[in-house]
């Protein structure tokens, strides 16, 4: 890590002819993390320094820095930081025209740096080109003490396979498990905290801890490129059985919407197949992570012969039902055998497979005005009773708005009630407010569910 102060053409004047700063310049505002550091991903020293090196961007940098997430102390600071797809060392190219300090203090980035990259920080820039010779087969020596994992399987589906799609040959996923999980942690840390939103370090001492690694083997050569990884937890179930839980997962940023992260969710799929795992979770994924892993299961459903049993009923009422009329919210989930069937074979969790479901009755409505609207009254039938409850009128849940500084949209409370007229006074008053929220709340859930159906479309006709 390099520091390159340069001189000011003040310090070359005798004492007494020096300016004397403005008063109104003396107050240091500092200078945010995120405007002043850029990163790079490199996978050869040629790419060092060259205007053609990838660059991404962090998640929030800023809270890596003092309180407020400023740098201060320093006059047109700039932060170049370089990591190796390689090895994964690093390296930061500061520089400043001056430092000094003005009432704030003297940042000390070193040890900022050293918090985000910790170990894999390399202080010359010299030690770090050389660490694209002297670690080019760090990928190759992970991969040699991991196991190999198939990636073209049925998948738990008993049906029509023409839904599933065969993975790229030169694309390998390895699980590593045990002492070797904390060793490659330690390498890719740096770039969970970095471009994994909330994430924090695993805990590498707990030996139920397993990391998945999406690797591509050279055409020329023998080289392997680490794409992308996960860590995976797996806890007891009781009484006898085993959960996988998805804890982190990444595609490093040059390699990312290519695939790969679908690759490596089929694959822990399997492995939660082949391992009878009870079912498959993840922890609060992120609307991108939850778009594919739905559009995944879909297809999976899709191939998987008993769903199209269940669905028949349910289509044939929303084609020639008229749910608008009925007195009584229509609700079409699925049979309880096949909420049990998907857990056994396919490790799908019922809260996931309930997503899955209303993703399958749209895709499986084809077109047409009257089943289409029948199917937008059941999604807000659904949401209106996960929101506010079953109950519609008398006792039930009644939400109600709060006055505070914080998000107007988060500002409200929810309660039970007994019924009455208070009840129905409050009701009245913020039925607007309420419905407004509800029908956002469906329109995005409606968006999601179009936009997955696309996706396999698309998928189908590239078959």
């Amino acid at each position: 890590m390099s520091k390159k102060p340069s001189s000011s053409s003040d310090d070359l004047l005798p004492e007494r002819k020096r300016k004397r700063p403005n008063a109104v310049n003396t107050i240091d505002d500092g200078i945010e993390a995120n405007e002043c550091i850029e990163f790079y991903m490199v996978s050869s020293k040629d790419e060092v320094d060259s205007p053609s090196s990838f660059k991404f961007v962090p998640i929030d940098l800023n809270a890596f820095f003092e309180d407020d997430g400023r740098i201060y102390g320093y006059q047109d600071l700039k932060i170049t930081v370089w990591i190796s797809s390689i090895s994964f060392r690093a390296y930061a190219d500061i520089s400043f025209k001056s430092k000094l300090n003005r009432g704030k203090g003297i940042t000390d980035l070193k040890s900022a740096f050293q918090s985000i990259l910790a170990d894999n920080l390399v202080e010359e820039k010299d030690d770090f080109l050389q660490t694209f010779s002297t670690e080019c087969d760090y990928v190759k020596s992970v991969v040699s003490k991991a196991e190999v994992l198939p990636k073209n399987t049925a998948n738990g589906c008993t049906g029509n396979s023409s839904y599933m799609k065969e993975e790229p040959a030169d694309v390998e996923v390895f699980r590593v498990k045990g002492t070797e999980v904390g060793h490659l942690y330690c390498r890719l840390v740096p770039l969970v905290l970095l471009l994994i939103d909330g994430s924090n370090p695993i805990d590498i001492t707990d030996p139920s801890w397993e990391i998945y690694i999406t690797v591509q083997k050279g055409q020329q050569d023998s080289s392997m490129k680490l794409l992308g990884f996960a860590a995976v937890y797996r806890f007891h179930k009781y009484p006898d059985s085993m959960r996988l839980r998805l804890g982190q997962i990444l595609i490093l940023p040059p390699y990312q919407r290519k695939g790969y992260g679908c690759t490596l969710l089929k694959v822990i799929n399997n492995v939660a197949i082949s391992d009878d795992i009870y079912d498959l979770t993840i922890e609060e994924p992120v609307k991108s992570l939850q778009h594919a892993r739905t559009c995944i299961d879909v297809q999976r459903l899709l191939a998987f012969e008993p769903i199209h049993e269940a669905l028949g009923p349910i289509i044939s009422q929303l084609k020639n039902g008229d749910l608008l009329k009925k007195s009584k919210a229509y609700r079409c989930g699925p049979p309880a055998n096949i909420v049990e069937d998907v857990r056994k074979n396919l490790k799908i969790n019922k809260r996931q497979f309930l997503q899955c479901w209303e993703v399958l009755i749209y895709v499986s409505l084809g077109p047409g005005k009257k089943q289409i609207e029948n199917w937008k009254t059941v999604i807000s039938n659904r949401v209106r009773a996960d929101v506010i409850g079953k109950e519609s009128e008398g006792a039930g849940k009644r939400l109600i708005d709060i006055p505070t500084q914080f998000d107007q949209r988060m500002s409200f409370a929810m309660f039970k009630t007994n019924g009455g007229e208070s009840d129905m006074l409050m009701k009245d008053e913020n039925q607007g407010n309420i419905e407004e929220e509800l029908r956002k709340l469906v329109d995005e859930r409606i968006t999601e569910i179009k936009a997955v159906a696309k996706k396999l479309s698309v998928k189908n006709k590239d078959k």
